[in-house]
């Protein structure tokens, strides 16, 4: 074959075209422009809606599959919350009803005690709101001051109580405030009852601890058990009946003494109570004692017999 018919041209695979430089300087000038024709005349930003249109369904479709799994996810959750919460609701559904149907039970057996006993209608209680200033600064002592005195009518000796029972009793008056002595200081004294034996006592503050209280007195065969409660008795003329007082925390039964050590937990804690109840003693409330007869004067029925027995 002749040399000068064979094809010397590159195949197809080796031509080259623009060199790699170029490329560049064509491209770099191409980006240059448009970000240019971008920023003075906008034309890219109708480009660009349509194409973000054309890519939502896409972008759309891909998302399905995570918002399959994460509203999965809250679903499982919540139907797990939901079925808690119905359990829980439906406990207390249940106690609430129980704790109903015995109030309701106790209150007919009370009218009809009280309607066959003809007993007098209890006492109404006057009581006036106070909020707690500050605690006294006595380390020795618990005593906090309110913000009502005797210009609202407070007196000494008044009990004291908030929503979860006796907090104390006023034993200083001022104008415009009142000191209030806590049941768990060591001068503290107030006669209660156990609501589950119906035993009566006396509970005292200023033990170690700090925040206890102890029930003295009590003998060491006496039926008292951890978590009786202790209502005021209301017989000291103080403090109406049936408030909370403390909870049996602790029996101690010593052999060799005749005396049982009995330590209760407050049924009220001072710390961050705020607003409190200032009651009117009972003793204020009863009506006024009757004057005692002359002694010239003899009761009738003594007066006959003194007559019958005469010769």
């Amino acid at each position: 074959m002749p040399l000068g018919t064979i094809d010397r041209t590159p195949p197809p695979i080796f031509r080259q075209g623009w060199s790699a430089l170029s490329k560049l300087v064509f491209f770099s000038a191409l980006a240059l422009f448009l970000m240019v024709a971008d920023t003075r005349v906008a034309v890219i930003a109708p480009l660009r809606a349509t194409i973000a249109t054309a890519l939502l369904p896409v972008q759309v479709a891909l998302l399905v599959p995570v918002d399959l799994v994460r509203g999965g996810g809250d679903y499982l959750r919540g139907l797990a919350r939901a079925l808690h919460d119905e359990d829980a609701a439906r406990k207390q559904l249940a106690l609430q009803a129980e704790r109903a149907a015995q109030g309701e039970r106790l209150a007919v057996e009370n009218a009809r005690l009280r309607a066959l006993l003809d007993l007098q209608p209890a006492l109404a209680v006057r009581s006036v709101a106070a909020e707690v200033l500050y605690e006294a600064a006595d380390p020795y002592s618990r005593k906090l001051f309110v913000n009502r005195g005797t210009t609202q009518g407070v007196v000494a000796g008044a009990p004291v109580i908030n929503e979860a029972g006796v907090l104390g009793q006023v034993t200083r008056t001022f104008l415009r405030s009142a000191e209030v002595t806590l049941v768990t200081d060591k001068d503290a004294a107030i006669p209660v009852i156990n609501s589950r034996t119906q035993q009566r006592g006396a509970a005292y503050g200023g033990l170690a601890k700090g925040s206890a209280m102890e029930l003295r007195f009590v003998a060491g065969n006496a039926d008292v058990k951890v978590g009786d409660l202790l209502l005021t008795s209301g017989g000291d003329g103080v403090y109406p009946a049936g408030l909370a007082v403390a909870k049996v925390a602790q029996v101690e039964r010593q052999a060799e003494g005749g005396f049982a050590r009995v330590t209760l937990a407050p049924a009220s804690m001072a710390d961050g109570v705020r607003h409190v109840l200032v009651l009117e003693p009972l003793a204020l409330q009863l009506p006024p004692r009757p004057e005692p007869a002359p002694d010239g004067l003899k009761p009738p029925n003594k007066g006959r017999k003194a007559a019958g027995a005469a010769p």
